[in-house]
C-alpha cells in the first residue's frame, strides 16, 4: 500500500486541512487518490451517496481527491451525546452508545478488524491513501489501545509527517517532546515535518528550520503560512468557523445558536461565501441584539440543548422575536425544539428513558425519539406557497419523528412522496429535517433576498457555492505546493512503498 498519513503534535493543528490539500493536488496529477481516518470523533458528519455516515473532514477530503466517499474511509465515527458517552457509528450505521472506557475496554478487537477490512478495500480501488491521525500520536494513557494514530500507520504500513501549529506557540517544544514520547520504531516511521499557521516574514524562521532538522534529524517539508478564509469545513467545534467580518447597514445580520452538542454546522457554511451576509454564533440573551435571521443548527443531544437555551434565557426571547415577525429557521434538532413538545421514550436522545421536554412552542408539532436513526440523502421541491417550487436536495440525519397536527403546513415534497418540515407565518417559521438546505444555490437566494426586501436593501445576485468551493480546493492545493517540498513529500511515499512492498 502507498500513501502518507498526517499526524499533529496536538488537535486542530490543521491536520485535516493539510490532507485535504495533499488529496486534491495528487488528484490533479491524475492519481487515483483516497482520505481514510480510522476513528473519527465529531458530529459534524457527512452522509454518502448510500445513505451511510461518516465524517465530515473525510467526506470534504473525498470531494478535494474528485471521488465519492465511502464508508471505507472512515470506518468508525464516535459522535459525543455527552461529556462521558458517544454514539458509536461503525461502517456508516449507529450500533450503540458506550462510555469512553467502556468503548475502550470492549471495542478494540472489533475496530482493528473494521479498520483491516477498509484499508483492503481501499488499496485495491487507489493508488495513494491519504490518512489521518487524531490528537497526539503520544498520549500515553491511550497508546495502548489506540485505533487512529501510529497503530493504523503500522497496520498500513505508510510513513508519517508530523505538523505542529506554529500560531498557538510552543512550536519546538511540541515537535521534540512529540518525537522524545515516541517509541524507536514510531520514530523511525516519521519522514518529515510541517510547520503550520506561520504568520509573518517566512524568511524570520530560516534558523527555527535548521534547528529542527539538526535536532530531530528530520526533514522540515515546509512551513505553510496562516491560511485566511480558506473555507473549507473541518471536522468539530474546535474548528467551528468564527463569525464573518462583513459589516454595514446593507448587510444581513443572521444569528445562528450555538449548543454545545452543535452537528452538522455545515449547514452555515454557504453563508459564508455571501458578501452580502454577516454570520454571528450566539450562546446567550445577551448577544442575540436584532438579527435579521436566527437559525437553530442541528445537535446530537436535542433535548440538553435546549435545555441549555433555557437556561441562557433564549426561550423567551425566541418567543418574542417570533411575534414580533422575526425569522426563524430550525434544522434537524434546531426543527425539534421549535415544536410543542419533545418526547424521549427509550432515552435515545438523552439515555434516559421516559424524557420528556417542552419545546418551544413556535411549530404545532411533537418529537419522538425512535430508537433508530434515519440516515439518508432526500431530494425534493419547496411548498409553492413558500414561493415557487424550487427543487432541492441534501441528506437526513435523525432520531426523532416529528408530527404536525396539519399537514397544510409542510415545507418540502420529498421525492419519496413524503410531506417532510412545516412552513409558517409567510415563511417567517421554517423546520426541516433536510440538512444543507442552505447549500441549494438558488433556494438560498431566495431565501435571503426575501430578508434583503423585508429590510430594504438591495437584493443580490445568486452565489454558486459549489463551484467556488472546487475553486477553493485548488486553491488549496496551490497553496500547500508553493509552501512545500513536493517532490520530496512524493518521494517519501513512493520510496517507501517501493521498499516495503519488496521487503
Amino acid at each position: 500500500m502507498k500513501g502518507i498519513m498526517v499526524q499533529g503534535t496536538s488537535s486542530d493543528v490543521g491536520k485535516s486541512l493539510i490532507a485535504t490539500a495533499i488529496c486534491r493536488a495528487f488528484a490533479n496529477e491524475g492519481i487515483a487518490v483516497a482520505p481514510f481516518k480510522s476513528q473519527n470523533m465529531s458530529n459534524n458528519s457527512y452522509v454518502t451517496i448510500d445513505g451511510k455516515e461518516i465524517g465530515r473532514a473525510q467526506g470534504i477530503q473525498a470531494e478535494a481527491a474528485n471521488t465519492a466517499a465511502s464508508v471505507w474511509m472512515n470506518p468508525i465515527l464516535l459522535k459525543p451525546r455527552s461529556e462521558q458517552q458517544s454514539e458509536i457509528v461503525l461502517l456508516g450505521k449507529a450500533i450503540q452508545t458506550m462510555s469512553g472506557k467502556g468503548y475502550r475496554e470492549s471495542f478494540y478487537e472489533k475496530g482493528l478488524e473494521a479498520i483491516s477490512s477498509a484499508l483492503a478495500k481501499l488499496d485495491q480501488k487507489y493508488e495513494i491513501l491519504v490518512m489521518e491521525g487524531a490528537g497526539s500520536p503520544v498520549e500515553i494513557n491511550l497508546k495502548d489501545r489506540e485505533l487512529v494514530n501510529m497503530k493504523v500507520a503500522e497496520m498500513a504500513d505508510v510513513p508519517v509527517i508530523l505538523v505542529a501549529d506554529i500560531d498557538r506557540g510552543g512550536v519546538f517544544a511540541s515537535i521534540v517532546g512529540t518525537l522524545e514520547l515516541m517509541e524507536d520504531h514510531e520514530r523511525a516511521r516519521v519522514k518529515g515535518l510541517i510547520i503550520n499557521k506561520f504568520r509573518g516574514d517566512l524568511s524570520l524562521f530560516t534558523d527555527g528550520v535548521k534547528w529542527l532538522e539538526e535536532k530531530t534529524g528530520i526533514p522540515v517539508l515546509g512551513v505553510l503560512p496562516y491560511l485566511e478564509n480558506h473555507m473549507i469545513d473541518g471536522e468539530d467545534s474546535l474548528s467551528l468557523p468564527p463569525a464573518s467580518v462583513n459589516r454595514g447597514e446593507k448587510l444581513l445580520d443572521i444569528a445562528v445558536l450555538k449548543p454545545p452538542y452543535i452537528s452538522n454546522y455545515s449547514d452555515i457554511e454557504p453563508f459564508y461565501y455571501e458578501q452580502g451576509v454577516a454570520i454571528r454564533w450566539v450562546s446567550h440573551v445577551s448577544e442575540m441584539g436584532s438579527p435579521d435571521a436566527v437559525i437553530l443548527p442541528g445537535t446530537k443531544s436535542t433535548i440538553r440543548d435546549l435545555q441549555y437555551f433555557k437556561k441562557a434565557q433564549l426561550d423567551g426571547w425566541l418567543k418574542s422575536y417570533s411575534k414580533e415577525g422575526g425569522t426563524i429557521v430550525g434544522i434537524c434538532g434546531g426543527y425539534q425544539m421549535l415544536g410543542m413538545k419533545l418526547i424521549d421514550p427509550h432515552g435515545a436522545d438523552t439515555g434516559i428513558a421516559f424524557t420528556s421536554e417542552e419545546g418551544l412552542g413556535l411549530i404545532p408539532a411533537v418529537t419522538t425519539f425512535l430508537k433508530e436513526k434515519t440516515t439518508v440523502r432526500a431530494e425534493g421541491t419547496v411548498n409553492p406557497a413558500a414561493g415557487r417550487s424550487l427543487a432541492v436536495s441534501g441528506y437526513e440525519i435523525h432520531l426523532g419523528e416529528t408530527v404536525l397536527e396539519s399537514s397544510d403546513h409542510y415545507f418540502l415534497l420529498l421525492r419519496d412522496g413524503r410531506a417532510e418540515g412545516y412552513f409558517g407565518n409567510d415563511g417567517q417559521i421554517i423546520g426541516t429535517y433536510l440538512h444543507h438546505l442552505f447549500h441549494n444555490d438558488e433556494w438560498r437566494n431566495e431565501w435571503l433576498n426575501s430578508l434583503r426586501k423585508r429590510k430594504g436593501i438591495p437584493t443580490g445576485k445568486m452565489v454558486p457555492v459549489r463551484s467556488v468551493k472546487n475553486a477553493k480546493y485548488d486553491e488549496l492545493a496551490s497553496h500547500l505546493m508553493e509552501h512545500l517540498d513536493w517532490p520530496k513529500l512524493k518521494q517519501i511515499i513512493f520510496q517507501w512503498g517501493a521498499e516495503h512492498e519488496m521487503a
